[in-house]
C-alpha cells in the first residue's frame, strides 16, 4: 500500500474511533484531536481551561507531535506542572495541504506509538 493510501487509511480510522469515544460521534478534526493530545501531554483532565490555557494547550500537542521529527525538544514541567519544549529546528515553509499532512502523519504516529491504534 502506498505512504499516501496508509495514512489516509489509518487518519481516518483514528478520527472516527476519536470521535465515538470523545465527541459523542460528532467528527473531530485536527485542531480538535491536537487539543486531545495537549490535554493527554499536560496530565490535567478534569480542570475548565481559560481560552489562553487552551491555546497554551495546543502549543504543547504541536510541540511533542513534532518533536520526533526533530523540531522540538522536551526541556522541562514548570511549577505548575506544565511540560515545556525548546526549539531545536526551525519548521520550514509549507503550504497549507503540506502542513495538514505533516500534522496527520505526526498524530498518526502519536496514537501509534501509544498503542491506541495500528
Amino acid at each position: 500500500m502506498a505512504r499516501d493510501e496508509e495514512l489516509k487509511e489509518r487518519w481516518n480510522l483514528l478520527v472516527e474511533k476519536l470521535s465515538d469515544q470523545f465527541a459523542d460521534g460528532d467528527t473531530l478534526d485536527v485542531d480538535g484531536i491536537t487539543y486531545l493530545i495537549g490535554i493527554q501531554e499536560l496530565g490535567k483532565f478534569n480542570k475548565k481551561f481559560k481560552k489562553d490555557e487552551k491555546v497554551n494547550i495546543m502549543h504543547i500537542a504541536i510541540c511533542r507531535l513534532l518533536e520526533p521529527f526533530g523540531y522540538y525538544e522536551f526541556s522541562h514541567f514548570d511549577a505548575d506542572g506544565w511540560p515545556h519544549y525548546t526549539i531545536k529546528d526551525q519548521l520550514p515553509h509549507l503550504k497549507a495541504g503540506e502542513q495538514a499532512v505533516l500534522m496527520k502523519d505526526a498524530i498518526v504516529q502519536y496514537f501509534i506509538d501509544n498503542g491506541y491504534i495500528k
